[in-house]
């Protein structure tokens, strides 16, 4: 006879075959995460929606209420007290840090 020779089928496991485990596997594990996805999504249709606590008065009070807070609550930082430099004495601050820099830059021979 010519060709493969026939396997020897004396190891343990010779006869028990896993790939037919494997679909039956695949189906549990499907069936399991449709049940789990069919459950949470019952749940959530049959949650009430959360509702808005009902406001008193009148909205445009309320927000002109808390805007008030706001203000009062701000404390002017040290950005809005430079903000009332004019333009002209940040600018010439700005030239004089520049020639400063410059003048530090320059070597001894150049002076």
């Amino acid at each position: 006879m010519r060709g493969r020779k026939p396997r020897n089928r004396t190891s343990p496991a010779a006869g028990r075959c896993t790939i037919g485990r494997v679909p039956k596997l695949l189906k549990w594990i499907v069936v399991t995460v449709g049940i789990t996805a069919l459950v949470r999504w019952l749940r959530h249709r049959g949650a009430e929606p959360e509702v808005a606590a009902p406001t008193t008065g009148d909205p445009a009070e309320t927000l002109r209420r808390k805007l008030a807070e706001s203000r009062e609550a701000e404390v002017p930082t040290e950005a809005s007290a430079a903000s009332e430099t004019t333009v002209e004495e940040r600018r010439a601050d700005v030239h004089e840090q520049g020639r400063a820099t410059l003048d530090d830059m320059k070597s001894p021979d150049e002076a």
